[in-house]
């Protein structure tokens, strides 16, 4: 027992962050075997178990079985509860347990709440946490008593209505992706208030939570002081911009394709609402399958970018992205540092962006690579398609997934642990302690390109 503590105790924080991701998915395997989960005669198998629980776990949504005929409602509720654990966050979760009995929250525990909602310095950070939790159960508090009032039309009972409303607003929240209606939300796709719900309920979760927490900040400004964070500037106008480009671009590849019968209005919101939910929604509106290869590869790509840091998503990020936009352009035009906003970036973070960018499209294509050998059968763009939705914690399915092989699940359950971790979390969970370098070699010039 001593040399197990004295191991744990030199984990670093980031090996220590995966650790207890691995205990939550450990503590919802557990959850969803136990008695009266399923439903009468149901048999799910362990692996099948399992992948339910890293895909709750990482809030992904993507499933091997059918949610709404396999689980009752006691199983669909401890789902709900997974889907919070990951979406908040362990160690948002495990502050808020450690507030509530009164523990002091140590340099150790700020360190790992630092690591986990990918913050630069520990000052504040519990601070964070309970604005998180606050803002994240308000909206969802919100968009379920909503969605619940609307519901009531459709159901016979108001408990029916409720379960169905708590459920897509938690799904949609934390950008879980799984559904209880057995078709997504294909069901509403003429229904635009519904849609427009779940719209804003996927972007305020994948916005990020340090946006939210300034967007507050500002609305409650009385002398006109506040200023917003250059991260929150960079985070909005990407989302915004990838938002945008997403709708018009799927909007022209799908015009003359699954969109040729559709009404104006009906090919707006068909294309706004898969814009928005491939970034790490996972929900449906229409069935993606009848979209054509380009429009599979332009979604693979949203999802690979994924959503904004310290959210509820995965993917590269959105900073991350736009990081690397900005350094081609200001490359291009024989610039060495990166000014936008009035603000020059850290190189340090360039550093970064590059670093996830190659380590992510390296597990991409090797787990693509794998995927062609295990599933022979599959379609190169669907593997792809579905790839990318696990690495991007999205849960958008070509519906390959229930069709994978055991190694198949494996990679696909790899894929969303690492995307809901993070790869700058994972990089630092590989490399193990920090070892910086204390002399230098000489320099000497490359020839490069």
């Amino acid at each position: 027992m001593n040399i197990s503590f004295e191991k744990v105790r030199n984990l670093t924080p980031a090996q220590l962050i995966a650790a207890y991701y691995f205990a939550a998915i450990g503590f919802s395997f557990l959850l969803l075997r136990l008695p009266g989960v399923h439903r009468p005669g149901i048999e799910v198998s362990l692996i099948d178990s399992l992948f339910t629980a890293v895909s709750a776990v990482s809030v992904t949504g993507l499933t091997v079985l059918s949610i709404i005929d396999t689980y009752s409602v006691q199983g669909i509720i401890i789902l709900m509860f997974i889907m919070q654990l990951g979406g908040i966050g362990i160690m948002s979760i495990g502050t808020f347990f450690w507030l509530l009995v009164g523990k002091r929250i140590g340099l150790r525990e700020r360190q790992l709440i630092m690591i986990d909602h990918n913050q630069t310095q520990m000052s504040g950070v519990v601070n964070l946490i309970k604005e998180i939790i606050k803002i994240l159960l308000l909206i969802e508090a919100i968009g379920a008593l909503v969605l619940t009032l609307y519901f009531t039309q459709f159901y016979e009972t108001f408990a029916e209505a409720l379960l169905h409303g708590a459920f897509t607003s938690v799904s949609a929240t934390t950008n879980g992706g799984f559904d209880i209606t057995g078709a997504s939300l294909l069901p509403y796709f003429n229904d635009y208030f519904v849609q427009i719900i779940v719209i804003l309920l996927i972007i305020l979760g994948a916005i990020g939570f340090p946006v939210l927490i300034e967007a507050k900040a500002f609305l409650a400004d009385q002398d006109g002081s506040f200023r917003f964070s250059l991260f929150t500037k960079i985070t909005t106008a990407t989302f915004a911009a990838l938002l945008a480009v997403g709708t018009v671009v799927i909007l022209i590849l799908e015009a003359g394709n699954s969109f040729r019968n559709m009404a104006w209005h009906e090919m707006f919101f068909a294309a706004l609402f898969q814009s928005v939910s491939s970034r790490s929604g996972g929900l449906a509106t229409i069935d993606v399958s009848l979209f054509g290869e380009a429009t599979n590869v332009f979604m693979s790509a949203l999802m690979f970018i994924g959503a904004s840091p310290s959210s509820v998503g995965g993917g590269i990020r959105t900073t991350t992205f736009a990081i690397a936009i900005l350094f081609l352009i200001n490359f291009g035009r024989g610039k060495n540092s990166i000014k936008v906003f009035s603000r020059e970036i850290y190189l340090t973070d360039v550093f970064r962006a590059f670093a996830v960018i190659i380590l992510a499209g390296f597990l991409v294509m090797v787990s693509v690579m794998i995927l062609l050998v295990t599933e022979p059968e599959a379609d190169a763009i669907a593997i792809l398609f579905e790839i990318t939705s696990a690495f991007g914690t999205c849960g958008l399915s070509l519906g390959l997934t229930p069709e994978l092989s055991s190694i198949g699940k494996v990679v696909v359950m790899l894929l969303m642990f690492i995307g809901r971790v993070g790869l700058i979390s994972f990089i630092f969970t590989l490399g193990g302690k920090s070892d910086p370098t204390n002399f230098h070699f000489p320099k000497e010039r490359v020839i490069i390109g």
